[in-house]
C-alpha cells in the first residue's frame, strides 16, 4: 500500500513540477500572460511548484525504507525520474501538440526502464 501511495504522490508532484517548469512556455499564448514580466512568471511558477513539494516531501517520507517504507533512497530517485519522464512526455504530447516523440527518444526511455530494472534487481 505504501508503494502505491508513494508512486501516486510522486505522479501528482511531477505533474505540478512539469506545469511549473514548462507550463509558462504554453501560457505565453495568452495575451494577458505576455504582459507579465519575468519576475511575475517566476512567482507564478513558484506558486505552482509549492504544490509539487506538498506531494514530493510526503512521497519520499512515506516511501523511504528507513521511515518504514518499501524503497531505498536510490530506488526512490529512479522511480521519481521515470515518473518525471512519463509525465513530461504526456504533457508534451497533450499540451505542445507540435512536438513529436522520435525513435531515439523511445530508445532512451527503454534504457531508463532498464535502469529501473537493474536498480531494483540488486
Amino acid at each position: 500500500m505504501k508503494s502505491l501511495l508513494t508512486i501516486g504522490l510522486l505522479i501528482l508532484s511531477n505533474t505540478f513540477m512539469t506545469i511549473a517548469w514548462y507550463g509558462h512556455l504554453k501560457f505565453a499564448e495568452w495575451k494577458w500572460f505576455n504582459k507579465l514580466g519575468l519576475i511575475s512568471i517566476i512567482l507564478i511558477s513558484w506558486s505552482i511548484a509549492l504544490f509539487e513539494y506538498m506531494f514530493q516531501v510526503p512521497a519520499n517520507r512515506i516511501g523511504f525504507k528507513e521511515n518504514g517504507g518499501p524503497f531505498t533512497l536510490v530506488q526512490l530517485k529512479v522511480i521519481q525520474e521515470v515518473i518525471t519522464l512519463v509525465v513530461f512526455t504526456l504533457f508534451t504530447l497533450l499540451v505542445f501538440k507540435d512536438q513529436t516523440i522520435r525513435l531515439n527518444h523511445i530508445i532512451g526511455f527503454v534504457f531508463l526502464v532498464l535502469a529501473v530494472y537493474f536498480i531494483f534487481k540488486g
